[in-house]
This record gives structure tokens, sequence and C-alpha cells, in this order.
């Protein structure tokens, strides 16, 4: 072997360790926001079952998914700030700087209150409304109490809520209604505006939450789906 062979030796030596090194492996892909579901009036966090069991057969990990329940008399605002709270303890818990808000019927208001005005804005990413009576609904008149007088057309507390911008803050905000809801009375109340507003085949109010296909289009407005584990 020459000594010019020599001289290159041991680049072209390094460079054969080079290819030969094993692949760094790829980073671990970052776990979904935390999701907390707000039910609707005369309802519990059972309400979620279906829909929470979607989540994690699609790889959502199930203690980043969170049924709440509260009082549904009491009035939206008191809940809103009962909400702050839960939202708080599941980003100290879960380390995330996010959640993401599933809302069915009147969930919607008081998720919206909390939004714009408890600061929710910073602590949500994306915000669903599933047959939320978000300018009120006139089957509201049949029930009594402080959340149903709240939720009438023409109430104190939709007026505040609704007026100025629908939907402030970086949220990502989308709402799902049917012309079949017999509950929202007119069924336009559901539309808000600046979200994206998508009009569900023919479903009954409560069914927004156990079909197969509405579940499908809020998994992918909040994220889209999750890696599955080992994947």
């Amino acid at each position: 072997m020459n000594t010019q062979t020599l001289r290159f030796l041991p680049a072209v030596l390094s460079a054969l360790a080079a290819c030969a090194a094993p692949a760094a492996a790829a980073p671990a892909p970052a776990p979904p926001d935390p999701v907390v579901f707000v039910h609707g009036w005369n309802s519990d966090g059972t309400a979620w079952n279906t829909m929470a069991a979607r989540f994690r057969s699609d790889g959502w990990p199930a203690d980043r998914l969170h049924q709440w329940t509260y009082p549904t008399a009491q009035s939206n605002a008191t809940t809103a700030e009962q909400l702050a709270a839960v939202v708080d303890r599941v980003l100290a818990s879960s380390g995330a700087s996010r959640v993401d808000l599933v809302t069915h019927s009147m969930g919607s208001l008081s998720s919206r209150h909390y939004l714009k005005n408890l600061g929710g804005d910073a602590k949500v990413d994306a915000w669903v409304s599933l047959a939320g009576p978000n300018h009120g609904t006139g089957t509201a008149r049949w029930c009594g109490g402080t959340s149903c007088v709240e939720m009438r057309p023409g109430s104190a507390f939709l007026g505040a809520l609704n007026a100025g911008d629908e939907t402030p803050g970086p949220v990502r905000y989308a709402t799902w209604w049917s012309s079949c809801d017999m509950i929202n009375q007119p069924a336009g109340t559901v539309a808000l505006d600046g979200a994206v507003n998508t009009r569900a085949p023919c479903l009954q109010h409560t069914a927004f939450t156990d079909d197969a296909g509405v579940y499908r289009e809020v998994r992918d407005h909040i994220g889209g789906a999750a890696p599955r584990a080992g994947s």
C-alpha cells in the first residue's frame, strides 16, 4: 500500500463507520391535547361514553379524556367557573398547554362563557358544539330553573354571550346542527359567526354524542387521529 493510499485511509474508514451506524430513533409523537367533555341540561358525564370509547380506540390515552359532571340547574356562569377549575387541574396533571372542549347542548353555553369571560381562550385549542342552543331555543320555555331561563331566546345571559365577537381568541371553533333536532328551535340557533358550522344528517338532539359520522368529524377537527401505541 503506497503512501498516498495511507493518507486517505482514515477518511475512508470514517465514512464507512458513519454508514454502518444505526439511524437515530424518530422522536415519539406528542400526545394529543386532553379532551374535556361538557354535557348538557339534565344529563351527566356518562352521555359521552360512546364517543370517549371511540377516542380510545383511535389512540387517545384514557387519561387524556375527561367526562366531567356538573349540576345542570345552576347558572351557566357558575358552571363556567367550575369548568375553569377543571381545565386548570387537567392542564396541571397532564403537563399540556391547552385542552380541547367537546360540548353538547347547554354545555356549549357555559363553555363559551368560560372562553369569553374567564380567560379560557388562552387555555383551549379547539372547541366543539354539538347541538348547542347558542342563540337560544324556544323549548327552554318548557323547563324551569336558572339555566333554562338562560337558554330562552332573548335572555340577558345570551345577549351578553353573543354581544360582539361570537368566537373570540385563537380557539378553533366548530358547531354541528341538524334540521331534525326538535329541541333546538329554530335549527339555526347553533351556528356561530367565525366557526366552522356543519349540518349533520337527520339526527335527534341526543344522538349527536353517539353518531359515528359526527365523531369522525369531531376527531378530525380537534387534531386528527392520534397515533396508536407502538405505531
